[in-house]
């Protein structure tokens, strides 16, 4: 049974996608300082910058998010519908960290892209 997508459902989406994706960045962003060192001395360096917690408090906004979002739709149209995250993180990767997009990663950018749409319009 596929939902209609009201306002409230939309803003839910959206809202766990922007702070999904504010967390995956976050972490990517403690985690690739390259003055952090190695081993102990890593996690220590990180758990005193702002970007490990802020991903922290980015995963428990999302938490809260989802579980309202999941609330009005269906799990298997609302794990669909929240895919779209992959493709925010993999656009946002490229322009804050540079990162390769390959032509198959383009290729599954588009294919979870259409995915997303045909659950979203159906």
């Amino acid at each position: 049974m596929a939902s209609e997508l009201t306002p409230l459902i939309i803003t839910l989406w959206v809202l766990n996608v922007l702070v999904d994706s504010g967390g995956q960045l976050a972490f990517k962003a403690a985690a690739g300082d390259p003055r952090a060192g190695d081993g102990l001395a890593r996690w220590k360096w990180m758990a005193r910058r702002p970007w490990l917690w802020i991903g922290v408090g980015c995963y428990v906004a999302e938490f809260l998010l989802w579980l309202a979002f999941l609330s009005l739709v269906p799990l298997s149209e609302g794990v669909l519908l929240g895919s779209i995250n992959i493709v925010a993180i993999m656009v946002a990767g490229r322009f804050l960290f540079a990162e390769k997009l390959s032509r198959m990663r383009v290729a599954g950018i588009l294919l979870v892209s259409i995915g997303v749409a045909i659950v979203g319009l159906h």
